[in-house]
């Protein structure tokens, strides 16, 4: 059900939850507990897409951490902050399941690889519909 209202939403509206609890037979601050423990979940509205970067251990070792701080700079945003032309959020994952395929980053449903600076610039790009920079 969280999932429906964040997929019609966009995120999940605090005045949605007594709503959900209700159906589902749960009190309103079970519901928030759910809605904040788990990440995919968002209580204010996000960018037009969302750029996830994996900070799991392999992605680290193999070069994540400078993407995370390309990823910031470029957008100029830190991880759980939107663009201010609302194009893009900036969130950290911590597996996105890749891990022989280091680091990885995720737009939507679609999953990068071996993402070096210079396809990050690229994926980047694309989300603000300009060509990359050099």
């Amino acid at each position: 059900m969280l999932h429906a209202v964040q997929e019609d939403f966009g995120y999940i509206p605090g005045e949605a939850v007594p709503g959900i609890a209700q159906v589902m037979n749960l009190s309103a601050a079970e519901v928030h507990g759910v809605i904040s423990f788990y990440h995919d979940f968002r209580t204010e509205p996000g960018g037009r897409h969302t750029l996830q970067v994996c900070r799991a251990e392999s992605c680290q070792a193999s070069g994540g951490r400078e993407l995370e701080r390309q990823a910031r700079d470029i957008l100029g945003i830190d991880f759980g902050e939107t663009s201010a032309d609302g194009g893009v959020t900036l969130e950290a994952v911590y597996c996105l399941g890749n891990c022989a395929c280091s680091p990885s980053v995720r737009v939507g449903n679609e999953t990068w690889a071996r993402v070096d600076a210079a396809k990050l610039d690229s994926i980047i790009a694309g989300l603000r519909g300009k060509e990359p920079t050099s």
